[in-house]
């Protein structure tokens, strides 16, 4: 790889940890919101909606808007308006009438970074001239992981030695990420991700390749893998194994994060040696066990194993799937990253909705609900399979 391009990849590693800072950093802050501005839970809950909505509404736009402002532009806009979101957050609550108002703007403003950055992150490390792009894809995805670790566990520390009243000064602090990272890419060089002379698949084009649905549902399946279990790991971990919740989350969340962060590193340091395809089948087959052991066994340390291994089987499957996608649709272009980030988003809500539900008609019965979320690591598994046999016998 051209030295030079050491730095572009470097720099959007950094635009996963921001990515992981304003999904993460809002929801440690519900009860101080509660207590300080008695703002209902049921309000506060909405923040992680609109957040992730507005989200899955950039990732739509971004397919028409990107390639007109350029990568560069673009990268620059998603990491001020993070940083500005975050700032924003500090300020706006004690400034308006409405704290949850105030605090609802702030999520608008930075949760626009977060989609463009998305959709974008993958493709500039995509264009970049890499020897090994799957490997690159996956450790810049095995970034996102770290970087939940990190605002966990900093501003945790954060707010045990400081107090958790100073959380203000935490979120101005990390706004200086983005802050610094936005400056950055205003230097750094950006490759082309379509060639000079091509011209990238538009939307249309895309909504007819039968391929594209293929990829599409594996992206919604790996979302809602990914999602079906670890945002429902802290209240299975209390409910079912007994444990108490400041324990469950380090053991449940935080130990699926570190797990799911370190399969895609170790895919980014020996993928060279590992066929690409192979690894995520076997990840598929690996979630599968898990599902059944959470669900199945009536063993509660077992189920713990269980929910970790879940974690280590999600690792590959969102950025295999962007790197299987860049092989068989190799000029889909922004709007291929734009639509298959989309997917990626539809399916962490369905998954943990679905997971909900089920639960809801079986009397909260949480084992049985995730024992329903098989379904998706095993369409993601038939989505390998017809990616392979595409590579045989075209269906565009």
């Amino acid at each position: 790889m051209d030295n030079k391009y050491n730095k572009t990849i470097k720099a959007c590693l950094v635009g996963y940890v921001v990515q992981a800072i304003v999904n993460n950093f809002i929801p440690l802050l519900f009860l101080m919101f509660h207590s300080q501005y008695g703002i209902p839970l049921s309000q506060i809950t909405l923040l992680v909606t609109i957040n992730f909505g507005v989200q899955l509404f950039v990732d739509f736009l971004s397919a028409s808007f990107i390639d007109r402002i350029g990568y560069r532009g673009s990268m620059v806009l998603a990491h001020g308006s993070a940083a500005l979101g975050l700032i924003l957050l500090a300020i706006l609550p004690d400034l308006l009438p409405s704290p949850f108002l105030g605090i609802l703007l702030s999520v608008i403003v930075y949760a626009v970074g977060g989609g463009i950055l998305e959709v974008l992150v993958s493709p500039v490390v995509e264009a970049c001239p890499t020897d090994n792009k799957e490997k690159a894809m996956s450790m810049l995805h095995s970034f996102y992981c770290w970087g939940y670790v990190g605002v966990v566990l900093l501003s945790t520390l954060f707010f045990q030695v400081f107090g958790i009243h100073n959380w203000k000064l935490m979120a101005l602090i990390w706004s200086l990420v983005p802050m610094v990272n936005g400056i950055v890419f205003t230097k750094v060089p950006i490759a082309t991700l379509i060639q000079d002379g091509e011209t990238g698949m538009s939307i249309r084009d895309l909504l007819k390749s039968k391929i594209f649905w293929i990829l599409a549902v594996m992206m919604i399946s790996a979302g809602a893998s990914e999602q079906a279990v670890s945002q429902w790991a802290s209240t299975l971990m209390e409910k079912g194994l007994g444990i108490p919740k400041t324990l469950g989350d380090l053991a449940g969340p935080m130990m699926f994060a570190i797990l799911m962060g370190s399969s895609r590193a170790i895919y980014g340091k020996f993928g060279d040696k590992i066929q690409l395809d192979k690894f995520m089948a076997g990840s598929c087959i690996l979630c599968i066990v898990s599902y059944l052991g959470i669900s199945l066994v009536p063993i509660p340390g077992l189920n713990l194993v269980a929910c970790a291994l879940c974690g280590l089987s999600v690792g590959i499957m969102w950025p295999g799937t962007f790197s299987n996608a860049s092989v068989v649709l190799r000029n889909g272009g922004t709007a291929m990253f734009a639509l298959l980030a989309l997917g990626g988003d539809l399916g962490c809500s369905l998954g943990p909705t679905v997971v909900g539900f089920v639960s809801g008609l079986l009397k909260d019965n949480l084992k049985l609900g995730i024992l329903f979320g098989v379904v998706f690591p095993i369409l993601l598994l038939l989505g390998i399979i017809g990616c392979q046999k595409h590579r045989i016998s075209p269906l565009i």
